[in-house]
């Protein structure tokens, strides 16, 4: 309530404004259709100006969609919150697609599975058309990426095989790892996003690195946020010691909540200004 009445007094004030969440659209070739996204930029923000901004790729779970973040977290609101506390530092903030609801008949995931590979669109087409279109700074340095549940598994994996593109990872509630067999018919498409999760298991990545790869990871600030009473809870903890063990620094924190937006609104107040600090 305070942090509201805050940023209301500087809204009357006219210190700050509200910035716009808008949505827009890149066309896959690789995936062979249009991808939405929602995309926050700043008040201030100047499309024609010659000033970048750092960015934070943001990632929602299984059976949400890019609109998520904003219309369940309000993502907006919090981030505006936070700038005008002087948390966080001007950001572009990203959320693309990468699901729906009927999750059996639509794609869900962030790794490459046949007819659907996303890992190959967001690094080979979506990132590039993004960072040009948006002035923004396109150097691990000005990278973070976060996201909750399969997004947060998602944002793990980002970095465990592409190193050189985050500063930082901030994983909610992560979906890190999968022994399920889901004896279906293929035409399921869950079938095809659980045995994904499992060939690209963060946990068997960091016990399969060898020093060259390790050596990497700790060039990556890491944080770990799950509820304790979250159903995920054991594989970010097996994750946590398991880095810990390799030498690679990594913040956990559990607290009270479980899998649900109202853990994940709350977090958000942890993880913009983590991203914010670790841009160079």
């Amino acid at each position: 309530m305070r942090r509201k009445l805050f940023l209301a007094f500087l809204l009357a004030l006219g210190l700050t404004s509200k910035a716009v969440v808008r949505t827009d659209s890149v066309e896959s070739r690789i995936l062979g259709t249009w991808v939405k996204f929602n995309v926050y930029c700043p008040n201030g923000y100047d499309s024609t100006g010659d000033k970048h901004y750092p960015v934070l790729y943001l990632l929602h779970g299984l059976s949400d969609t890019y609109v998520s973040w904003n219309n369940n977290a309000g993502l907006g609101d919090v981030a505006d919150e936070l700038l005008a506390e002087g948390k966080i530092r001007k950001m572009i903030i990203v959320m693309p697609n990468a699901g729906g609801p009927d999750t059996r008949n639509i794609w869900n995931g962030y790794f490459n599975m046949p007819g659907w590979s996303y890992e190959d669109f967001f690094f080979k087409e979506f990132m590039p058309a993004v960072e040009k279109r948006y002035h923004i700074k396109s150097a691990k340095g000005s990278r973070a990426i976060s996201g909750l549940s399969m997004g947060g598994g998602g944002s793990t994996v980002y970095c465990q095989k592409h190193p050189e593109a985050f500063s930082s990872c901030y994983a909610m509630s992560a979906w890190l790892d999968d022994s399920r067999s889901i004896q279906e018919a293929t035409v399921n498409k869950l079938h095809h996003v659980v045995n994904a999760v499992r060939e690209n298991s963060a946990v068997k990545f960091v016990e399969n690195a060898d020093e060259a790869v390790l050596e990497k990871l700790r060039g990556i600030k890491w944080y770990f946020d799950v509820g304790d009473d979250d159903f995920l809870l054991d594989q970010t903890e097996r994750l946590h010691l398991l880095m810990r063990s390799k030498r690679v620094k990594a913040r956990l924190r559990v607290r009270e909540g479980t899998h649900n937006w109202l853990f994940w609104k709350a977090a958000l107040y942890e993880s913009l200004p983590f991203a914010s600090r670790n841009f160079e």
